[in-house]
Formats: C-alpha cells, sequence, structure tokens
C-alpha cells in the first residue's frame, strides 16, 4: 500500500519540476466587423467561424483565434496586424475585408516577417526577406474576369462599359477587364467610378448609358454593389448585365432586389456547389463547409465571403501540419519561417473556391476549376455552361 507520506512527496515532486504544457498555434484573424465593408467582413468572420468547427487542432496542438475589427479602415488594419504579431505574439495573420484594408495588412506582415493568408483580392505585393510571406484565397481577378470576356465574345457583343469602385478593387477589375477585353477584341467604352460610401451614382450610371455599350460590367461588391444595379433599372436598363464574385451575397440580393435578375456572375464552385457534378473535388468540401457554417453559427451561408475564409483556415491547417514536421515550435520564429514555407509548397488542396498548389511564384495558386458563371435568377444563382 502506498502511504501518505510517498503521496506527499511525489506531488512534492510533481510541484517542483516544471510541466511541459500543450502548445497552442495562435493565428491572428482581422476583419471588418463595422464600417463600409463590413458586409463582407461579418461574413468573413462567420466563415472562419466555421473552419474553427470543422478543424480544431494540428497535430495535437490546440489553434486559438484572436480576433480583432479593423472597421473597415486600412490604417487600422494595418495597425491590428502590428498588434497581433508584436504583443499577441501570434505565428500566422489572416485577414482582412476588402482590397485596400488587405493590401495595408499584408504590407506589415512583410515587414514583421509573419506568414499571411489574404481573404480579399489583392494587388502584388513585394517578396520581403526571405522569399514571398503572403497568399490568398480568392480567385485572381483575371481568371474570374477571363471568363465574362469569354461569354460576352461568345454572345457576339463589341463593346462595354464598366462601373465599379473607385479603390484597389475597382482597379483590379477594370484593369483585368480591359486585358481581357482587348485580346478579345472588345472595346472598353467608359469607366465610370464611385465610392463605397456614396449614396448615389447616377451621375456614372447616365454616362455610362451615354456611351451606348453592348454591355455593362459592375465593379463593386456587397450592399454598395447593389447601387449601380438599381439605377440602371430605373432607368430602363435591358441589356446584358455582368457582375463579380463580389456580388455573390445575401445583402447585395436583399437590396437589388428583382433588379439583380439576369446579372451574370463569375465566382467559385462553391456557390452552386449542388449542381456541380459529383466527380468535382470542391463538391464535398463546399458541402461540408456549409455543414460547419451552420455548426458554428446557426444559420446556412449566403455569401462567397465567408467560404474564403473557410478556405483560408483550410490552407493554413493544411501548412500547419508540415511546419509541426520541421520541429520548430509554435510561438518561435523559426516556426513562422517554417510556416511560410510550408504554404508556399500546398499541393492540390481541395478547397471551398478552388484546388489550391501555392509556389513562390504563385500566390493565388488556383486554376480554371476555381471559376464558375452562374446567373441570379429571383434570388438563386443558375449554374451556366
Amino acid at each position: 500500500m502506498i502511504s501518505m507520506k510517498t503521496l506527499l512527496a511525489s506531488a512534492a515532486l510533481l510541484v517542483a519540476v516544471p510541466q511541459v504544457g500543450q502548445a497552442e498555434i495562435l493565428v491572428g484573424f482581422v476583419t471588418g466587423l463595422s464600417g463600409p465593408v463590413s458586409s463582407i467582413g461579418i461574413p468573413n468572420a462567420k466563415g472562419l467561424a466555421a473552419g474553427e468547427a470543422y478543424i480544431g487542432e494540428v497535430g495535437g496542438e490546440k489553434l486559438r483565434v484572436i480576433q480583432l475589427d479593423d472597421a473597415s479602415d486600412p490604417t487600422a488594419s494595418a495597425r491590428n496586424a502590428r498588434k497581433l504579431v508584436e504583443q499577441e505574439k501570434v505565428d500566422i495573420l489572416i485577414g482582412t475585408s476588402g482590397a485596400p484594408q488587405t493590401l495595408a495588412m499584408a504590407t506589415a506582415a512583410i515587414e514583421m516577417k509573419t506568414p499571411m493568408i489574404a481573404v480579399s483580392p489583392i494587388a502584388p505585393v513585394p517578396p520581403g526577406d526571405g522569399g514571398p510571406w503572403v497568399v490568398q484565397t480568392p480567385q485572381p481577378t483575371p481568371l474570374l474576369v477571363q471568363g465574362i470576356v469569354d461569354h460576352m465574345k461568345a454572345r457576339g457583343l463589341k463593346t462595354v462599359a464598366f462601373i465599379g469602385f473607385s479603390d484597389a478593387f475597382g482597379d483590379l477589375m477594370y484593369d483585368s477587364l480591359s486585358q481581357s477585353a482587348k485580346a478579345a477584341d472588345i472595346k472598353v467604352i467608359a469607366n465610370e467610378r464611385y465610392a463605397r460610401s456614396d449614396s448615389t451614382v447616377t451621375a456614372q450610371v447616365l454616362r455610362a448609358l451615354a456611351a451606348r455599350p453592348d454591355a455593362i460590367m459592375l465593379g463593386g461588391t456587397g450592399t454598395p454593389g447593389a447601387l449601380p444595379v438599381i439605377a440602371l433599372s430605373e432607368r430602363g436598363y435591358k441589356g446584358p448585365l455582368y457582375g463579380n464574385h463580389g456580388l455573390i451575397s445575401a445583402d447585395f440580393l436583399r437590396l437589388a432586389g428583382k433588379a439583380a435578375n439576369g446579372i451574370i456572375c463569375p465566382t467559385g464552385p462553391v456557390t452552386a456547389a449542388e449542381q456541380l457534378p459529383a466527380s468535382n473535388p470542391i463538391q464535398k468540401v463546399a458541402l461540408a463547409f456549409r455543414a460547419a457554417f451552420e455548426k458554428a453559427n446557426g444559420e446556412a451561408p449566403t455569401d462567397s465571403f465567408s467560404s474564403y475564409s473557410f478556405d483560408g483556415w483550410l490552407v493554413f491547417v493544411d501548412a500547419a501540419k508540415r511546419a509541426l514536421a520541421t520541429g520548430a515550435k509554435p510561438g518561435s520564429p523559426e516556426f513562422r519561417v517554417a510556416l511560410r514555407e510550408a504554404l508556399f509548397t500546398t499541393k492540390e488542396l481541395a478547397g471551398t473556391q478552388g484546388v489550391y498548389s501555392y509556389t513562390p511564384a504563385d500566390r493565388h495558386g488556383v486554376d480554371a476549376r476555381a471559376r464558375i458563371l452562374v446567373q441570379i435568377e429571383d434570388g438563386k444563382y443558375k449554374l451556366l455552361p
């Protein structure tokens, strides 16, 4: 029989010897829960919560998220990134909502030598010390816009007007349209811009219509993306109307209403998951995302933004497995470097928006499997052939 004296001695030994606690991998997540980009930022947050519900640990290491709201302000995006790295000591950054905000955050991440997964499309960023540090889950804008231009060409359209945001996202959309349209012998005859915070786009719509285009392409997203759609409908526009993946949003559909009917959008496969063939590897993941989203948020997803952050979580988890295999410990500079290197060796990872294979030369990591065309019909998305 074990004596009380022996038990007390053993207890004392346990107290005296430092215990090795289970390490955590810390994820710094920034999103816009308030401000003009919150219609993207809130779904981004729900998508990341779905990711946590889907996979909560890697190799026995717990995953913990520290989330900050940047209020749709690029300055706050960068400030939050610095706080997460310098004060909270996170191992990786994920974020944020909006192209200008994400670019600001990515710039800070590169300076701090911290790997980052962008969940909004951004312009190219410098590689940084030791190579690139940033990958993104949204499809490259040229890949999406090419689908629109191919559709225009098949319909025999010769001219197009552009109405989009007067920011980095609008620039990405317009530049991609210009390049693809030129190669297809389609002329871009109007370039109208508006701010996300504007309450009217009447002047821009009137100028675009005055150019008499064969079609109009929209370069806005979320709630403010509905403004030109409503204005065009009010002025009786009946021509072809092309959107973008940022219009796959319940808020957009709610505001645009019947005016959205007929809009053709390039988007990721998750938007029409049930309509994909069973042989498509993305379908299984997309349906699993929907189940995880409902588990985490108590509702079904009604947007495309949440799936980008969910895919960001999948990319992070996949990279974390390989980073841990190097022996580097979470919380150390060596682990951040190992995570960075692991990100850029991601190979054929099926997500909801595409199949990801990153390399130092390709931060997007997707191909044509990441694009489908859908047409809006009474609040539903119909897959086009």
